[in-house]
């Protein structure tokens, strides 16, 4: 079976740079099942593709292989790194892209196997490398002769542990949680921090307030469909968080919110 490599980017959709990376890797590597995840992440939101990673890479077949070029620090002293969580592999920048994916396994699983190289084999790079286009120079090249066999202790020397990025959890205060958004999708739905088991905690049968920023609404839905069209609405997305939403429209424009912003759940 050919090997699978996914592609995630901040690039945009139709960039040429994407099919840069697929022309190398192709290259290399012709048999190659690519898969992209995403080239919409948002330019240099590296939270932002560390929580697609953490919820769309451990379904994948185990043995798959995930590029991620999201790399504001693209030609600087900061590492690339190949890392192996759980049975999946990634290559990408060390800039904390793989914190919530780490997090994750090891709340799973406490004694999760985690094997991190340093990539520092020029001999499998690109020549010459572009100091601002290390995607296509290094990262693809890689990722083509690792699906070939090229064994990972060929890359470069181990690092003991990744660069993280902090994940505030929500906190619960008497009869009220406050969280934030984390995360905007390609929708504009905000994705808080705060999660289905949290609210779970709420007492049966108690009516609940959402309030973000200076926007407010009234309990928490099973699905858009249950309010009308241009509603805020309250919501458990599909990775068992808080959502909130504007039905038909985007929560990001109508509400004028960001990734950050406080939300508070209130009862």
């Amino acid at each position: 079976m050919p090997s699978i490599i996914t592609l995630t980017t901040d690039f945009g959709v139709g960039s040429p740079y994407v099919a840069a990376m697929k022309g190398v890797l192709l290259s290399i590597a012709p048999e190659t099942r690519l898969i992209y995840l995403s080239h919409t992440i948002r330019p240099q939101q590296v939270r932002q593709a560390a929580l697609l990673l953490a919820d769309t890479t451990p379904l994948f077949p185990t043995g798959s292989l995930h590029v991620v070029v999201v790399d504001p620090g693209v030609g600087t002293s900061r590492a690339i790194v190949f890392a192996e969580i759980d049975g999946q592999r990634y290559i990408c920048p060390d800039n904390g892209l793989l914190s919530l994916v780490q997090k994750r396994a090891r709340l799973a699983k406490p004694d999760v196997p985690i094997m991190i190289r340093h990539i520092t084999s020029e001999q499998y790079f690109r020549q010459p490398v572009s100091s601002t286009f290390h995607g296509r120079d290094i990262m693809a090249p890689i990722a083509a002769h690792i699906s070939l066999g090229l064994a990972p202790e060929a890359l470069g020397p181990p690092l003991e542990a990744l660069q993280e990025l902090t994940w505030p959890g929500a906190v619960k205060v008497a009869n009220r949680l406050t969280g934030e958004i984390i995360a905007i999708d390609s929708f504009g739905n905000l994705l808080t921090n705060i999660t289905r088991s949290q609210l779970e905690e709420v007492p049966t049968g108690t009516e609940v307030g959402i309030f973000c920023d200076e926007h407010e609404t009234r309990g928490i839905f099973s699905t858009y469909a249950d309010q009308p069209a241009m509603t805020l609405i309250a919501l458990i997305s599909s990775g068992d968080q808080l959502e909130l939403a504007i039905v038909d429209d985007s929560a990001e424009t109508m509400l004028g919110v960001g990734v950050g912003a406080p939300v508070e759940v209130r009862w």
